[in-house]
């Protein structure tokens, strides 16, 4: 009779730490693009890229890249909680009007999550595009 009692007492304690485990495992990564567009102003262009972490798993923006190309690596600061909103910014120059830019936020998960950006008006600059600072705010819930 007490085999019976420690064996259902251990089955009930795997139960519970199995249950734990698959908690662990089954988070996620999600970011929701918001809004993506160019911002122009101070003789500075800007991309500006709003997005919401919707998984289930706290994730941050470690890459940026353009058209392809490797911009720069996003500030260390640019971790956002589940439920948060993050705004990335991307310092840049040469925006061709009319011109639709591919851009990709890479993350710590390993994933990617690509958005197009329509440059409204002309960059500040001869017409070669150059990337500046990458800057990331990250906010609340709203």
């Amino acid at each position: 009779m007490i085999l019976v009692a420690v064996a259902i007492v251990i089955a009930i304690a795997v139960a519970f730490w199995a249950s734990g485990l698959v908690g662990i495992f089954t988070r996620f990564e999600k970011l929701e693009i918001l809004s993506a567009y160019q911002s122009t102003g101070d003789d500075v262009d800007k991309i500006v890229i709003r997005v919401r972490n919707t998984g289930s798993s706290p994730t941050s923006v470690t890459e940026v890249v353009l058209n392809g190309m490797f911009v720069k690596e996003a500030p260390s600061t640019c971790n956002i909680p589940v439920g948060s909103t993050a705004t990335i910014t991307i310092t840049t120059s040469g925006l061709k009007g009319g011109v639709t830019y591919e851009v990709m936020l890479r993350t710590s998960g390993g994933k990617q999550y690509p958005t197009a950006v329509l440059a409204h008006s002309d960059g500040s600059t001869d017409g070669n595009l150059n990337i500046g600072n990458v800057g990331c705010e990250v906010g609340g819930g709203a």
